[in-house]
């Protein structure tokens, strides 16, 4: 691999999105904060069950080589790169890692421009809106659930006791299409969320699978769901129902439990918080945070042990994954899958592919959002509980563009 010769400095702050390609953006953001780049300096690809390791030891390496120069020296700064991995070990999919040709970021006050190989211009264009109607997949309601109603039949014969399933919604962007309108709705409806788009896998996520910079990491789990509330009172008593009920508690253990042994095994100093209602937008999440030190890991050895987690395949892990495989009967894709960046040092931001879709090179859209089944599950409250956590996308995709404020 070629030896990559990186500069960084400091900018003004501008409007992020607009630096992306509007047909491949590549982005993370958070609010105003966030790394997008353009063109691609160096493309590395992976598949099968090795993917993380695969890409670890190559991302080692393409760091050891690189000449940087870095005059900011804050997280997204310097070498970078972005990332996005299959669900499944038996995907089809390709996992990936780009680094750009440039970068544009902001974290707080500081704002910088990263060129990787030859410096060239910033091509900032404005966001033209697309917008597109999403139908039903290969998973219609009818059949999801069934899948439910099987799933919970398996659980109690003891197969598992929790398993994710998921359904699809379809679509295609017009011709041309600026996918950036698509991540600039999430940005807007959802500012506390990771808006991501990495090589067509397109989403706001609420889950922090890790983020981590000189040894620090924290990780967000979630599992355990509930619509907001028409009223400020009756938003407060579902939170408190979500709080203290034992189908949402039983879940969410078994996601934050099953997350916290592995990052104990990698940082013993790791510690949980007690489960909490998270408020999003549309809706509420059980959370619990796990923060604590990595050392000298790479965020992508962690997520070669981390992924899938409980909260979007279930546990046991290995039974789980075989039912969804054996229940959906689709490739998920990247979906449900780690996406995010990382450094030259192997720190950086990655969370799960979800309240999201992906576009095909064709144009073709495939959207997905799951549920999480224990014994007790009700197919009905699961399917309520897949519309809501598809809005986000759909509602991105319809109206990319709300309200009549700047475009950042």
């Amino acid at each position: 691999m070629p030896s990559l010769r990186v500069r960084t400095e400091r900018a003004e702050p501008g409007r992020l999105l607009q630096h992306a390609d509007p047909r491949a953006p590549l982005a993370i953001r958070r609010g105003a904060d966030g790394v997008v780049g353009r063109g691609e300096a160096m493309r590395l690809e992976f598949r099968g069950p090795t993917r993380f390791t695969d890409a670890a030891d190559a991302w080692r390496q393409v760091a050891r080589d690189a000449v940087v120069d870095d005059a900011v020296g804050v997280p997204g700064t310097g070498l970078i790169a972005f990332g996005a991995f299959a669900f499944d070990d038996a995907s089809t999919a390709t996992s990936v890692l780009i680094v750009p040709k440039v970068v544009v970021g902001r974290r707080g006050d500081d704002a910088w421009i990263t060129w990787i190989g030859d410096e060239g211009v910033l091509h900032p264009t404005a966001v033209e809106e697309v917008r597109v109607e999403l139908t039903d997949g290969a998973i219609d309601p009818a059949r999801y659930r069934a899948m439910v109603v099987e799933a919970t039949e398996r659980i109690r014969a003891g197969e598992a006791e929790k398993v994710v399933v998921a359904r699809d919604r379809v679509g295609r962007l017009p011709q041309g299409g600026d996918v950036r309108s698509v991540a600039v709705g999430l940005v807007q409806r959802y500012p506390d969320a990771v808006t991501y788009a990495v090589d067509g896998v397109i989403g706001a996520s609420p889950e922090t699978l890790i983020a981590a910079h000189r040894g620090h990491f924290f990780s967000r789990v979630l599992a355990g769901t509930a619509a907001r509330g028409a009223t400020p009172a009756l938003d407060a008593e579902i939170a408190e129902a979500l709080a203290s009920g034992d189908k949402d508690l039983r879940e969410h253990r078994y996601a934050a439990d099953s997350a916290l042994e592995v990052l104990l095994a990698l940082a013993p100093d790791a510690r949980a918080s007690e489960p909490f209602p998270l408020r999003l937008p549309n809706l509420w999440h059980l959370a619990t945070d796990i923060s604590g030190t990595l050392g000298d890991r790479s965020t992508l050895d962690v997520l070669a042990l981390l992924h899938p987690t409980a909260a979007v395949a279930g546990t046991p892990r290995a039974a789980s994954l075989a039912l969804i495989r054996e229940l959906e009967g689709v490739d998920r894709g990247r979906y449900a899958g780690p996406v995010g960046w990382i450094d030259g040092e192997g720190g950086g931001e990655w969370v799960i592919a979800l309240r999201g879709a992906e576009i095909a090179p064709d144009g073709s859209i495939r959207a997905f959002a799951g549920a999480g089944i224990v014994a007790g599950s009700d197919a009905d409250a699961e399917l309520a509980e897949t519309a809501v956590k598809l809005r986000p996308i759909t509602d991105a995709l319809a109206d990319p563009l709300p309200g009549a404020g700047p475009v950042s």
